[in-house]
């Protein structure tokens, strides 16, 4: 064992590239769908490095994403977990997992995401109208951060005079790795306002998700209060932040690819593809999210883990895999082929994808309508990207036009 722990490679890996997943990927992709690496704290990890396999470990039922089971990859690491609250499902198994997402189904479907599509491209409008007052501008703070926020506000009913405390507390959450006391006071303290919203949503529902749950479900005795807060949380965290570092960082690959940029504006109907395009390249998100542990003996590939092994699925590894998706390392908006993991996989994939997707597609396509002489301030290579941090992006993308 302590062999084997010596050609362990460290766990996690960071990136060096906007461009790029870690460099590392490669290598281990090539040496083998799963490999052996050593975790913080010195626990020891499957990697999951392909795309086959990696589809594989999302969809088998004996894979757990319950982080309160010994072995899983977060269960040892302290600051770590969130600490599940009810309903705050994204960590349960099935059947706990399955019935909060037959609540929210209709939330996310085609149908409804649809009906919101004139709501986000009002938001984004009034967005661009106040951030067009000026010459300048930083596309993280004064176009994806309210962007993110605003269609968050709307989707949950919080009131938007509470955007800074929530932008603030999810920031901090966020870089939960790598100052773990401050991401354990924003999470406590996010607790406590989603708490005062669920109670707000409960006393008063209105036209908005969380007033329909209250109405569809808590009233007929199907969710309990603290429930509410769980899903208020859950949905309040991811789909604000995932949205919120993937637009500034698309904005800046699309401008890096004039070409590719001018084909969109010639044809908005490559808008679609170009987003699907833009979320296997970049792959923010990566493993964070896609954390398991065996619960029995599993054979994934060539490779057997063995009941309590902790796993991480390398997403930004398996959407790069030149055995699914031909030069991977290539940004192609005419890509044929999908399947990219960004959204996950299996029951667990994001139940926001197609409301992320609409987002993104609405947003790019007005911000390259209204700004068509749009260019990066300074440097490009000196850009801040969060490289140390849970979900890739930028912290600040300055631009003029």
């Amino acid at each position: 064992m302590a062999d084997d722990q010596e050609r362990c490679p460290d766990f996690p890996m960071p990136r060096r590239c906007p461009h790029a997943p870690p460099p590392e990927y490669e290598a281990l992709r090539a040496e083998a769908p799963l490999v052996r690496a050593r975790f913080r704290h010195g626990s020891t990890v499957w990697l999951v490095t392909r795309h086959a396999e990696a589809q594989q470990v999302l969809t088998h039922p004996r894979m757990s994403s319950d982080p309160n089971r010994p072995g899983h990859p977060f269960a040892s690491v302290a600051g770590s977990p969130r600490g599940q609250l009810p309903g705050d499902f994204i960590d349960m198994d099935p059947p706990e997992h399955n019935r909060y997402r037959r609540m929210l189904a209709s939330e996310f479907g085609m149908r409804r995401t649809r009906d919101m599509r004139p709501g986000i491209r009002s938001v984004v409008d009034q967005v661009l109208d106040t951030m067009v007052d000026g010459e300048e501008a930083d596309l993280v703070e004064s176009f994806a951060l309210p962007i993110a926020t605003l269609v968050m506000c709307q989707l949950l009913g919080v009131p938007y005079d509470d955007r800074d405390y929530f932008q603030e507390q999810t920031r901090k959450m966020a870089r939960g790795f790598v100052h773990p006391e401050e991401a354990e006071t924003a999470f406590k303290e996010l607790r406590g306002y989603v708490t005062e919203l669920a109670s707000s949503a409960e006393r008063a529902p209105g036209d908005n998700l969380l007033g329909r749950l209250v109405r569809n479900h808590q009233e007929a005795g199907d969710l309990a209060q603290e429930e509410l807060a769980g899903i208020a949380f859950l949905l309040l965290v991811s789909g604000h932040q995932t949205t919120a570092n993937m637009l500034p960082l698309g904005a800046f690959t699309l401008l890096r690819n004039s070409g590719q940029l001018a084909a969109l504006r010639g044809d908005p109907t490559l808008w679609p593809g170009a987003v699907e395009e833009l979320l296997r390249y970049h792959s923010i998100v990566d493993w964070v999210a896609l954390a398991r542990v065996a619960t029995d003996d599993v054979v994934i590939g060539d490779r057997t883990v063995r009941a309590g092994e902790g796993v991480f699925v390398l997403g930004a590894s398996a959407n790069h895999d030149e055995r699914a998706f031909d030069e991977p390392g290539a940004f192609d908006i005419h890509r044929q082929r999908r399947g990219h993991l960004a959204f996950g996989y299996g029951v667990h994939q994001c139940l926001g994808h197609n409301l992320a997707r609409a987002e993104l597609e609405i947003a790019y396509q007005a911000l390259f309508e209204r700004l068509p002489g749009l260019r990066i301030l300074g440097d490009p290579d000196e850009l801040p990207f969060r490289y140390e941090e849970r979900t890739f992006g930028l912290y600040r993308l300055p631009v003029a036009w």
